[in-house]
């Protein structure tokens, strides 16, 4: 088995521990709901797509969307989707990883190595996948860097150039 980093979902968090198996990122998702003022699913508790979307802060349509794309798998009753824990934690997981600047391929492939732990509350990433997300952030952070330096300096200009009344 490789080595693998568990990161939390909480931007709250640090370091619990370390392990053999890799670093671990304790998830405290119960802990950011609260401090979000949304309540975390009881382990029989289920909840239409209104009341996902709210709990959340996403749109009806990104939860079709995902439910499309096979990221989330609610129980349907008519025309009445329910979601439940395994669901609601799914959702966390993808926002998490979306926060992180994966695609949702790879969050999707993450999200089958959590599967295998049901009861796991965290993404887990292989060492080179964290050195190649922040490989990538990094000449995403450049890029922004620059447009916003042209941006100053374009402004900048047009004030300087802007005739006087």
């Amino acid at each position: 088995m490789g080595l693998f980093y568990y990161f939390d979902m909480s931007p709250f968090s640090g370091i619990s521990h370390l392990g053999a198996s890799g670093m671990s990122l304790e998830l405290s998702s119960k802990t950011l709901l609260q401090k979000q003022g949304r309540a975390p699913a009881k382990a029989d508790q289920r909840v239409t797509i209104g009341e996902m979307a709210r709990t959340f802060s996403v749109s009806l349509r990104t939860l079709r969307f995902y439910e499309d794309k096979g990221l989330l798998v609610p129980r349907r009753e008519g025309t009445t989707r329910f979601y439940g824990p395994r669901d609601q934690a799914r959702l966390e997981k993808i926002l998490h990883g979306k926060n992180l600047g994966f695609t949702l391929t790879e969050i999707g492939d993450m999200l089958v190595g959590s599967d295998r732990q049901p009861s796991a509350k965290h993404l887990e990433l292989k060492p080179e996948q964290i050195k190649s997300q922040i490989a990538h952030l990094e000449r995403q952070k450049t890029s922004i860097e620059g447009a916003i330096l042209a941006l100053r300096t374009a402004q900048q200009t047009r004030v300087r150039t802007r005739p006087t009344r």
